[in-house]
């Protein structure tokens, strides 16, 4: 087997470019709004409509980063943008605090905010998830409204400071928005980090993003935690800029504003944001001439935000984006340029995975009960029984998606019964589903990285984007569908998509492979396919526990073969000679 160290050579068309070269367009047009905004003229109204719109897009930067980026509702954004302009504003007013100090201090209080909310919600979703944050919401806006020993009340805090080099409010703006363009670059850049693959994992699928060892309680309260940040700087900014707070700028209402803006624009993206942003503060700016007639203006208003959404459900930005993209030619990623190396680490004995005593109950249903399997390293050990025979439920406990009710499961000597998923995934347990989960926002290629990401993946070196890619691109190449790593998963025909999981969990460099029916689904022609990859993958030493009903693959394809029967081991042994047991005939066939 080759050695780690020869998997490292990079085929050129894999490096990336570096970071300054790949968006210095970026860089350019940044600079050069930043060079209008502290040098043209604007009158105080213009001034104060370019501040709301700055301040309130890094603000909304941060629904891109909890929603559009992990998939969690936070209809609390508001409060964390009041968290930043409170701390400047009572800071700099009532103790005479540097500007750069409060700023500083609101954000961390905006995030320490967020983070305590992500823990404690990381159970719920959809609209409970709402429900907690909209209540979170209206708890600080009662603080805010009645601690008038801290935050002045009613009233608010007038009169807040600026810093020395930035008193006029066109130096201000400038300032802002050259704060807007550098968060603006970081959240675009996030997707494309371990950080953001893992929040999009989470956001499309969360008991896959587990198995594949994605922490999934760190990366929601990662999300929360970033969105608040973002808002607590986005406040800090309004403060500063307006030099006036008060509790109703900050309402449950603010917060519904702060989600239009997210959803109008595109949520997915801060040009998104940005652009949802900017026309939900100058639509109104715009039918001003209708005010005069009551009810007009608020109408047409509603109805534009609702046609909008209506026609583009993915936003503006999305709505483009998706035009550019029926036009744009597929860029097709070369094949890897090296094979798949598969080296997990041994620190076991003979037997890889040891399960003792394995029980799962069900109240008073004993789906697994007291399972014994001893899995032998280097080989494909099959486990089959009839439908509702226990297979699955064995192995989403020994995966960890089910605590066990009773046993003991050891893998490659580690003690991994108590473990959750994602840190069974980095003791070496790669896992396929019977019912195919991917990440279906995501191309092939990206699908397959956050495999190769997995914690203890002894092949990637951390921070190696060009390992992870090259790490990829052979997983790929493995199963045949090197050529397609660019397109999307919605691209794939059943059977390929049963690949992309199965090299997804390649990538991942495991010790042991979980195979939860990979034949389900597919025809015979694609059957042979299947066998074929499974010859392939026990060619390179890597330990197989297969669960199929096709009793022709598991026969050619395994060694070893342990039998489930409601719940219960009623064979295990060499292939043929448990295949003609009178126990798994009777339980395939029935008796007379």
């Amino acid at each position: 087997m080759s050695a780690p160290s020869e998997n490292l050579a990079i085929p050129a068309a894999l490096r990336p470019k570096p970071l300054l070269l790949r968006h210095l367009p970026y860089f350019i047009a940044a600079a050069i709004v930043v060079f209008a905004a502290a040098t043209m003229r604007f009158d105080g109204y213009v001034l104060n409509i370019l501040m709301q719109a700055t301040t309130f897009a890094v603000a909304v930067f941060g629904l891109t980063v909890v929603l559009g980026l992990c998939g969690q509702i936070n209809l609390a954004q508001a409060a964390f943008f009041g968290f930043g302009a409170y701390v400047v504003g009572i800071g700099t007013t009532d103790y005479q605090l540097s500007f750069w100090l409060c700023l500083v201090a609101g954000a961390l209080l905006a995030l320490a905010a967020g983070a305590l909310l992500g823990m404690s919600t990381l159970k719920l979703g959809g609209h409970y998830l709402a429900m907690v944050t909209i209540s979170f919401q209206q708890i600080v806006t009662l603080v805010m409204i009645n601690a008038i020993w801290l935050t002045h009340g009613p009233d608010g805090v007038s009169r807040i400071g600026r810093p020395a080099l930035l008193q006029s409010q066109q130096s201000f703006l400038a300032f802002c928005v050259a704060a807007l363009a550098v968060i603006g670059y970081l959240v675009w850049h996030l997707p494309d980090t371990r950080l953001g693959r893992a929040m999009r994992a989470v956001r499309d699928n969360e008991l896959a993003a587990g198995v594949v060892g994605v922490d999934v309680v760190r990366v929601k309260v990662a999300a929360f935690a970033l969105s608040a940040l973002l808002g607590g700087i986005g406040g800090g900014l309004f403060a500063g800029g307006f030099a006036y707070v008060s509790p109703d700028q900050f309402s449950f209402a603010e917060s519904i504003v702060f989600l239009t803006m997210a959803l109008l624009g595109g949520v997915a993206s801060p040009i998104g944001a940005a652009i949802g942003t900017g026309l939900l503060i100058l639509i109104p700016e715009w039918l001003r001439f209708l005010k005069s007639v009551p009810g007009l203006y608020l109408a047409i208003y509603g109805l534009s935000v609702i046609l909008i959404i209506r026609y583009m459900p993915d936003g503006i930005w999305g709505f483009v984006t998706a035009g550019l993209d029926r036009f744009r030619r597929k860029v097709k990623m070369p094949a890897a340029g090296l094979p798949l190396v598969l080296a997990p680490a041994m620190t076991g004995g003979e037997m890889v995975l040891e399960v003792t005593g394995l029980a799962k109950h069900f109240g008073g249903l004993k789906a697994v009960d007291n399972v014994d399997i001893a899995v032998r390293r280097g080989g494909v050990h099959a486990l089959i029984g009839p439908n509702g025979s226990g297979k699955t439920t064995t192995l989403n406990v020994l995966s960890g998606l089910y605590n066990a009710t009773a046993g003991k499961v050891m893998l490659d000597g580690t003690d991994v019964t108590t473990m959750p998923p994602h840190l069974r995934a980095a003791a070496g347990l790669g896992r396929t589903f019977q019912n195919i989960r991917l990440f279906r926002s995501m191309t092939a290629l990206e699908n397959v990285i956050i495999g190769a990401e997995r914690p203890g993946n002894t092949l990637i070196g951390r921070g190696d984007e060009a390992a992870l890619t090259q790490r990829a691109m052979a997983a790929l190449a493995f199963v045949g569908l090197g050529p397609r790593a660019n397109e999307l998963i919605s691209s794939f025909s059943y059977g390929h998509q049963r690949l992309i999981e199965i090299a997804r969990a390649l990538a991942a460099n495991p010790t042991l492979l979980l195979l939860d029916e990979p034949a389900a689904g597919l025809n015979s022609s694609e059957k042979l396919e299947l066998h074929e990859l499974l010859k392939r993958i026990a060619a390179q030493g890597l330990t197989i526990l297969i669960i199929d009903h096709d009793m022709t693959l598991v026969s050619e394809a395994a060694q070893h073969i342990t039998v489930l029967n409601f719940g219960r081991r009623i064979a295990d042994g060499e292939s043929m000679a448990v295949l003609r047991h009178p126990d798994v005939v009777s339980a395939y066939l029935g008796t007379d």
